[in-house]
């Protein structure tokens, strides 16, 4: 079975409450999703949680969504890292804003345990139970048609820099892991910005 095939099968039974392919797709997705928490944290002081803690979490979140079919339009891969890229960066954001509130608090970055005994309504609560605005059904099903609307107006080379891009690497970065020259992407990412500038008229 295809890559993709494999996918889109774990998506249908996930929606139907197969733990197993849970399982397979937090396999295949756990190192991107960290990835793009990394990115979204860079600079941030870290202590109360982490961005492993924010890719559990934003898998957690997806799972359930999925089990409780608030995503109508997922079916493929296509469909589905722009849903948990979404997820991820929504809970990167929420962990940055709340450990730079905590920093202006008087610089004191308590973990979670200190927070449960600040406030005893807060125990037993963490990372995912915090409020995190996460893409609605219609969000998310727009978002996955724009990112595949937009993304059928690139070549392959130009696909790849493109979601790389998105999901938070630098050029040089981009480079390396295409091996290819920091010149290069460069150029193919001023033909992806004229392209999607002449598609979105």
């Amino acid at each position: 079975m295809s890559s993709e095939g494999s996918v889109t099968q774990w998506i249908r039974q996930l929606k139907a409450g197969d733990p197993r392919a849970a399982e397979q797709l937090w396999k295949r997705y756990y190192r991107q999703l960290v990835d793009v928490a990394r990115r979204r944290l860079r600079g941030v002081p870290r202590r109360a949680a982490d961005e492993e803690d924010v890719a559990q979490s934003a898998f957690n979140s997806f799972c359930k969504g999925a089990a409780e079919g608030r995503y109508p339009r997922l079916h493929d891969r296509g469909s589905l890292w722009p849903l948990l890229m979404a997820i991820a960066k929504n809970k990167a954001s929420d962990l940055a804003d709340r450990e730079g509130a905590q920093k202006r608090g008087g610089g004191k970055v308590r973990d979670e345990a200190a927070l449960s005994r600040a406030d005893p309504a807060a125990k037993g609560r963490g990372l995912e139970d915090l409020p995190s605005r996460e893409p609605t059904p219609e969000e998310a099903a727009q978002l996955t048609e724009n990112l595949r609307r937009l993304l059928g107006l690139l070549d392959e080379p130009e696909r790849a820099v493109a979601l790389l891009r998105m999901e938070g690497y630098t050029n040089s970065e981009i480079a390396v892991r295409l091996d290819c020259a920091h010149s290069s992407v460069s150029r193919q990412l001023n033909l992806i910005k004229k392209k999607w500038k002449e598609g979105l008229r």
